[in-house]
Parts: C-alpha cells; structure tokens; sequence
C-alpha cells in the first residue's frame, strides 16, 4: 500500500513539474501560413515523460513533418559518419600522450566499454570521448538511447510515414562531431574526461534536472559558465549559438509552410542566444504552448 501511494504521488509531482515546465512552444507569424511547434528534449529522460507534457500529442497531430537536429533514418548519412570517426593513417593516437597517459585511457577503454587502443585507436578522440560520456549516462544516470524522448518523435513519424529533415548537412555533423575542436584539445579533454568523469555526469545531471523544470535559459547559463569543466564547455556553446543563426534561415522554409513539428535539445533553445531567441529576434511569434 505505501508502494503504491509513493508511485502515485511521484507521478503526481511528475505530472505538475511537466504542466509547469515550458517546453513545448508555438510558432507562428512572420507570413508563416500556418503554425508549427519546437519541443525540447533531454536524451536523459525517458520517452514516458511525453506523456506529462499537456496538448504535445495534438501540437504533433496537426504537423505533416519533423526537423531535428540530424535525421536518425538517414542510413546512408550515418555511415558516412562512421567512417568519419575514423583517423587517417598518418596520425597516431599514441603520439599526443605519453606512455603513462596511454596506457591509463587503455586500461579505462578496456574497463568502462570492455574494449582497449588495441581495437580502438584508430577513432578519433572526440569518438571515444563520446563513447565513454554514453557508458557513463548508462551506468550513472539510467541512460538508454533506445527509450530517450530525444529520438521518441523521429520514430513515430518513421511509422506514420511522416518525412524528417534534418537541420544540420553530413558534412556539418560530421564537423560538429568530430572536428569542432583541435585534435591536441581533443585528446586532452578524453583523457580530462577519463581522469574526472565525475564533471560530466554531474553537469548533465543537473541539465536532465532543469528540463525537468522548463528552466530553458538556466541550461544555457549552465553550460556557459566560465566553471563549466565538463566536455560541453563554453567553446561548445559559442559553436551551438553561431549554429542557431545557420538554423533559423533552414528553417525558413519549413516555417513559412507551416505544420512543422521541431524537435530539438535543451541546450540549443534557451538563453539570450539560444534558438527560441533568435527565431524571435528573425521576427516570428514564439511562445509557450502550455503557459497558464
């Protein structure tokens, strides 16, 4: 009996925090023919919580496409990826640490993704990096990929035969990926990463909590603070906020057409430079679905 009414009143809370919580928003305006929606999501919380957030389902209904940030259906994209992590020949992963270091990132390879530099140093480093940062997610925060609210829209539109676009090219994934950072950084913050895991799951446990709560701009302040030392630092918000200049104009289109359904992360839509703010900056009517 307890059981039960701890799960009732934890789905009560749940429930409440989502009603409050801004993250379902309208766009309309700017000779748009018709209105289209941006959700945030959080590749930490699970699919279920879609169903606390009120009027997303109908918001969906009316759309007739999807825009995320990369089309997971794209197959032939996602091999072009994979063989984007790949280092050339001419660069050895074993010449940018000492043999200490070395020998350190392979025993924490080995005991964390049950794999060693044996089978993985021909990857780049901001691969492994992303890697290990998953392996963390999964063992620390509950992560799975396969139930993330991230990717739960792009399924159900593949099933509905709904078209995805995906707002960013290969080309430019694969560079915001693989290459947004010099080699000689990314081979510092993999080995940071290793040596201080703790940084990375606290930041983005405290990132799954601020979703929790609609507190957009808070994330925005969260990963650009000057004391931010996890992996998705300051010089990464600096890349993601040009990016959301790039977005607007792709998204132009898809606007001006109305019934878009976009669906994006956290970290891209808060704050003074966050996407939410530059669609109003470009003109358009931008504001919450389920604001009281």
């Amino acid at each position: 009996m307890k059981i039960r009414l701890l799960t009732a009143i934890a789905v009560s809370l749940l429930t409440a925090s989502a009603v409050s919580a801004q993250l379902l928003y309208q766009v309309s305006g700017n000779s748009a023919q018709a209105k289209s929606y941006i959700l945030a999501t959080n590749k930490l919380v699970d699919m279920t919580f879609v169903d606390t957030i009120p009027n997303v389902f109908k918001c969906f209904g009316d759309c007739n496409k999807v825009l995320t940030e990369f089309a997971m259906q794209d197959y032939e994209a996602l091999a072009v990826l994979r063989q984007a992590a790949i280092l050339p020949d001419s660069v050895k992963l074993r010449n940018f640490y000492t043999d200490a270091q070395y020998k350190y990132i392979d025993e924490s390879l080995r005991l964390t993704l049950g794999m060693g530099l044996d089978q993985l140093a021909r990857m780049k480093p901001s691969y492994l990096t992303e890697l290990y940062r998953v392996e963390l997610f999964r063992k620390w925060l509950n992560y799975d990929g396969q139930r993330s609210i991230e990717s739960f829209f792009q399924a159900v539109a593949e099933e509905r035969n709904m078209p995805v676009y995906g707002l960013d090219e290969v080309g430019e994934t694969m560079f915001m990926v693989f290459d947004r950072e010099p080699f000689h950084w990314q081979c510092e913050e993999l080995l940071n990463l290793i040596e201080n895991p703790e940084r990375d799951v606290k930041q983005e446990s405290t990132i799954r909590d601020m979703y929790l709560q609609g507190r957009l701009s808070d994330i925005a302040f969260q990963v650009a603070a000057p004391d931010n030392r996890s992996t998705i630092s300051y010089s990464d918000y600096k890349v993601y906020c040009q990016r959301n200049q790039q977005w607007v104009k792709r998204l132009a289109s898809f606007l001006h057409e109305g019934h878009a359904f976009i669906v994006l992360d956290c970290i891209y839509l808060g704050g003074e430079k966050g996407l939410l703010a530059q669609l109003r900056n470009a003109g358009y009517k931008v504001k919450p679905v389920n604001k009281r």
